[in-house]
């Protein structure tokens, strides 16, 4: 198919070579203006779902992060190696 595309543009070498940027160009605009709006909706993109069990978004839970707690399905606890009360926590003396 290119081979034949090839062919057929007219002018020599730089008549194919501007030919060929022209309908690659065609091509990005076709799929950016027309195919890829067309088909945003149906992809998953923004199927996003957050739920929060209990509270408030900024109500902290005792025995957990923000949101988690004793309402917490099983399996959902996490035992993360970091500390989550402080965010950028100075470095520590004996470092």
């Amino acid at each position: 198919m290119y081979g034949w595309i090839w062919r057929k543009l007219p002018l020599g070498l730089p008549g194919k070579l501007v030919g060929s940027l022209l309908i690659a160009s065609a091509m990005v605009a076709l799929l950016w203006y027309v195919v890829f709006p067309w088909a945003e909706p149906l992809l998953p993109f923004d199927d996003v779902q957050v739920t929060q069990e209990s509270g408030d978004p900024g109500d902290v839970v005792p025995g957990g992060g923000e949101g988690v707690g004793e309402s917490a399905p099983p399996g959902d606890e996490h035992d993360l190696p970091y500390e989550t009360d402080r965010n950028n926590a100075p470095p520590s003396p004996d470092e």
